[in-house]
Order: structure tokens, then C-alpha cells, then sequence
């Protein structure tokens, strides 16, 4: 499912499947994707921050047109104890492989892989401070 934003309706709340995954999608040539996101992450029950969220930053072919700074999007998933996957979506190769490694957060993160938490999992995505 989708969403522009949050909040979402409650509305349709009774319909709505259980939330596994929550993917915030970054655009790295619009400021105003990056505000979205930072408006929409005061929504989101601190819970999810338990692995359950992660940020997907598109456009990063073209370095050139960025109008965001990836050290800025690092912070933000520093700030939540998120991962941050970079990628280009015009890249059919690359498309498929960010397609496949959300998948497999996605299978983590529902409980679908033994053994492997979503909690687990994020902890060996974060960047050691050690040098």
C-alpha cells in the first residue's frame, strides 16, 4: 500500500492490513520529498523504529541534479536507528536488486524469516562507530 503522506485516514482503519514495513521514499532531487518525509515520521509510532522502518533515497545517479545532501538523509536514518538504502530506479538492474532487498526487509520485518528479528536485523545494518 501506498500513501502520499502521513497520517493516514482512519477512515478505512477496519481495512487496513497490519503495517510490517514502513519504506519512506526520498527523492534526492526534491527538498520538498525530503520535508514530506520529515513531516510524515512525527506520524509513526516510536515502536517502528525497532526495525521496522527504513529509507529508500532515489535518484542518486545523477549527482549533478541533487538538490538534497546525502549527509542529510545519513543523519535522518542515524537519527532513527534506520537504515538508508541509496538507489536508481531508471537502472532496470538496479530496480530489481533494491526490489529484492526490500523484499527480504519486508520478509524479516513480518516475521518470516526464522531465527532473524527485525530488531537483529537492524543492529547489523548499522555502521559501527569504531574505527
Amino acid at each position: 500500500h501506498l500513501a502520499r503522506s502521513l497520517p493516514l485516514s482512519s477512515e478505512r482503519d477496519h481495512l487496513r492490513p497490519r503495517i510490517d514495513l514502513i519504506v519512506f521514499m526520498i527523492d534526492i532531487k526534491s527538498k520538498y520529498s525530503l520535508k514530506n518525509v520529515e513531516t510524515s515520521l512525527a506520524y509513526v509510532d516510536a515502536s517502528f523504529f525497532l526495525g521496522k522502518v527504513c529509507f529508500l533515497v532515489t535518484g542518486v545517479g545523477r549527482v549533478n541534479a541533487c538538490s538534497i545532501d546525502t549527509n542529510a538523509v545519513c543523519k535522518l536514518g542515524e537519527a532513527y536507528c534506520s537504515p538508508v538504502l541509496f538507489c536508481e530506479l531508471e537502472l532496470e538492474g538496479v530496480r530489481v536488486a533494491t526490489a529484492q532487498r526490500l523484499l527480504r526487509i519486508l520478509q524479516i520485518c513480518a516475521g518470516h524469516i526464522p531465527g532473524v528479528s527485525a530488531l537483529s536485523f537492524v543492529s547489523l545494518m548499522r555502521k559501527s562507530d569504531v574505527d
